[in-house]
């Protein structure tokens, strides 16, 4: 399951955890209400990755919960930072993983391969805002989506700002936008009419990717049209770290009432698929593919979304 095109993980360390107190009024007023009910949760698509965990499909029932319809930006981490002064995890630790493409000479030089898929590098200096170690900056993507935030950050952000992060179940029900059991939160077609509805590789990766969908990167957080529910980029952009710990195996028998995920784990859920996906090695940009990571993992591809 562990394919590091997906998101490279950190040795544990142990670290401690930040906590952040939380805002004197919430942000995110603006989220979709979603109404909850039932819904197919997972697949057995034959294009699915059976070893993930992502079958079998199981009826689940959910409360009505609040969801942000696009994931959070570099201004918003940015307000949460100057607010607090959290200290991400990537800066603590001193690196973070960057895909080799978007490294400038001198960054790749000194930056450390990750063996077991070299295209990730280790870069010391890489953090959410030099995405791409020294000498890089967010300036002109205020409204992309933050990267390099581990799950403990993104759980201090929801501490700050009065949110939560989405439970694995709340994500999928979110993602398939009111479609039953279709691939994507448009249908079932990748690119319908040859348009791009998200922001994954076109090309042979990881050498070339050709840009075709208007992006190389990271793309702006409500770029291409939102699913039924007003959501923007749920599949393809950058992962999306979910409440939950991860088991290949739990749901089968699990909760089907508002389900949590196991009560112990070693890594979190992650949703949604990034810019760095593509069909001939990790096709999880489907709405019920699921990938993990430990929660003091970062990268240049993983994000989150806050729900209420």
């Amino acid at each position: 399951m562990d394919k590091p095109c997906c998101t490279p993980r950190r040795e544990p360390v142990g670290l401690p955890v930040t906590t952040i107190a939380q805002a004197a009024s919430p942000r995110h007023k603006n989220m979709a209400r979603l109404p909850g009910g039932p819904f197919l949760m997972g697949t057995e698509d034959e294009e699915g990755y059976r070893a993930d965990g992502e079958g079998p499909v199981r009826a689940i029932r959910l409360r009505p919960f609040r969801i942000e319809t696009t994931t959070v930006t570099n201004a918003q981490f940015a307000a949460f930072v100057k607010a607090t002064g959290h200290v991400t995890e990537a800066e603590r630790f001193g690196f973070s993983f960057v895909f080799e493409g978007f490294l400038s000479e001198d960054n790749a030089r000194v930056s450390q391969v990750v063996h077991a898929a070299p295209w990730w590098r280790a870069v010391s200096g890489a953090f959410w805002k030099q995405p791409e170690g020294p000498g890089s900056s967010i300036t002109s993507r205020q409204n992309h989506p933050v990267v390099h935030v581990s799950w403990n950050d993104a759980q201090a952000y929801c501490g700050w700002s009065g949110t939560r992060l989405p439970t694995e179940a709340e994500w999928e029900y979110a993602a398939r936008g009111g479609l039953e059991q279709r691939r994507y939160p448009w249908g079932d077609e990748l690119t319908p009419g040859g348009r791009h509805l998200c922001n994954v590789w076109q090309g042979d990766f990881p050498e070339f990717n050709t840009g075709e969908d208007g992006h190389l990167g990271t793309a702006p957080v409500k770029s291409y049209r939102p699913n039924g529910y007003g959501l923007y980029n749920v599949v393809g952009n950058v992962w999306e770290w979910c409440a939950d710990w991860f088991s290949a195996g739990f749901h089968r028998t699990g909760p089907r009432e508002d389900p949590t995920g196991p009560p112990d784990g070693t890594a979190r859920v992650m949703r949604g698929g990034s810019h760095m996906c593509h069909a001939s090695y990790c096709n999880r940009y489907r709405v019920a593919a699921r990938s993990s990571n430990t929660p003091d993992s970062s990268a240049g591809n993983i994000g989150f979304r806050v729900a209420g």
